[in-house]
């Protein structure tokens, strides 16, 4: 047995007869045991249950936060949601991106026949089923997605947003369960976030490390002598190497203020742009500041309603993004995909049918462009994307000829 200070972890081969999924942990007096799961596993399910019932813990930790535990036992939870509070508050981006992750799952969950999430909540109902106490060990997944995406550059959004959306056209049926849970072993699971560290470095210290800190010290500080921790397969070495000291976990609550230089940004394009049309009329007259107004019109009028149009939005939103966004532009305080998306919101409003159809609909391609609600916040996204690249390529485009004359 470890001390204290030193956590002993082996694969579980004692009296229990646990699956080898199972690590056992003995730290602080007391013996936990870290089921590692995959999240659209029927075996994690089963193997949730059976360490459940021949360890018969005091306590049962889970990898859920509030939000999440809500969000699988509220099956109405969806049509409570406030699409244009969302679009105001500029969260749609995000909204997105957790739908398009969410998507992904139910569509591998639905091919295996289990329902994403179902091995937390095997642990849930198996904790109140024997009476042990229930933790939900991990950290708000508002603060977590905040944090991450606080933490990537223009160019790591626009790169991650895009491979997901990608992997809406990938084909899901090589992915069977021999797949699944050849993806649990601990080699995969090593290479796997090796690669994402290559690619999103920030998404991975964010994403995984901190989580796997945050659920460490969860799991350490609970009460009772055994313990049973239900979490995803690639959180098992980082709550291993992590549980062995006491750690600070206000710092993983804190949401980190933008960055000094996107609010630089925010204000300096818009400068640059108008000092630069100001500029073409001094030394090139009105025709030459009137050449360089309409390249900013069109180019970035296009760009942001070819966005809301590759969304299949309304024709008066793709209008409305064609408007907005040399306007927006250089205005800091607003931006085009607000506008084109509460358009597309007014004119075709959700009803409460389609944000509860969402779950379902997002599971396929067409479900996903067409449901209204997933719809307005491609509209708001791919808007705001496409007047992005609009104001740097009309922008270029206007010093290219400015400064050439």
């Amino acid at each position: 047995m470890g001390t204290n200070n030193q956590p002993v972890s082996f694969p579980v081969s004692d009296r229990y007869g646990l699956p080898e999924t199972v690590k056992k942990i003995d730290v602080l007096g007391k013996v936990i045991y870290l089921v590692g799961t995959a999240h659209v596993s029927k075996q994690s399910v089963e193997d949730v249950k059976q360490t459940i019932l021949k360890v018969e813990p005091d306590t049962v930790c889970v990898e859920l936060c509030q939000s999440r535990y809500e969000n699988l036992t509220d099956p109405d939870r969806w049509g409570k949601m406030d699409i244009v509070k969302v679009i105001r508050g500029g969260k749609a981006m995000l909204l997105l991106s957790s739908l398009i992750m969410t998507s992904f799952q139910r569509q591998i969950g639905k091919k295996l026949g289990v329902t994403p999430g179902a091995e937390m909540m095997e642990g849930v109902n198996m904790a109140k089923e024997i009476g042990a106490e229930l933790v939900l060990a991990d950290r708000d997944v508002q603060t977590t997605l905040k944090r991450t995406w606080a933490h990537l550059s223009l160019w790591s959004k626009f790169k991650m947003l895009f491979q997901m959306l990608g992997g809406l056209f990938v084909s899901k049926e090589d992915i069977d369960e021999e797949t699944v849970e050849e993806l649990k072993k601990e080699q995969h699971l090593t290479d796997a976030m090796q690669m994402v560290g290559e690619s999103f470095p920030n998404v991975k210290k964010y994403l995984i490390d901190e989580r796997d800190t945050y659920l460490a010290q969860k799991i350490r500080e609970v009460k009772g002598n055994r313990v049973v921790a239900i979490v995803g397969a690639g959180h098992v070495s980082g709550i291993i190497k992590d549980i062995k000291r006491d750690h600070d976990l206000s710092q993983f609550r804190e949401i980190p203020p933008p960055s000094i230089l996107p609010r630089i940004l925010k204000w300096a394009i818009p400068i640059l742009i108008v000092g630069l049309i100001a500029y073409g009329f001094i030394v090139g007259g009105a025709e030459k500041s009137m050449e360089s107004i309409y390249i900013w019109i069109g180019v970035n009028g296009a760009l942001s309603a070819l966005g809301a149009a590759l969304a299949i939005g309304h024709p008066l939103t793709i209008l409305s993004a064609f408007i907005a966004a040399p306007l927006t532009s250089i205005n800091p305080m607003i931006a085009a995909g607000w506008v084109s998306g509460l358009v597309q919101a007014w004119v075709k409003k959700p009803t409460v049918k389609d944000l509860n159809d969402l779950p379902d609909d997002i599971l396929t391609l067409r479900g996903f462009w067409l449901n209204p609600v997933s719809r307005i916040l491609l509209v708001a996204s791919l808007s705001n994307l496409g007047s992005m690249f609009g104001t740097f390529i009309a922008g270029s485009w206007i010093a290219a000829k400015i400064i050439g004359n």
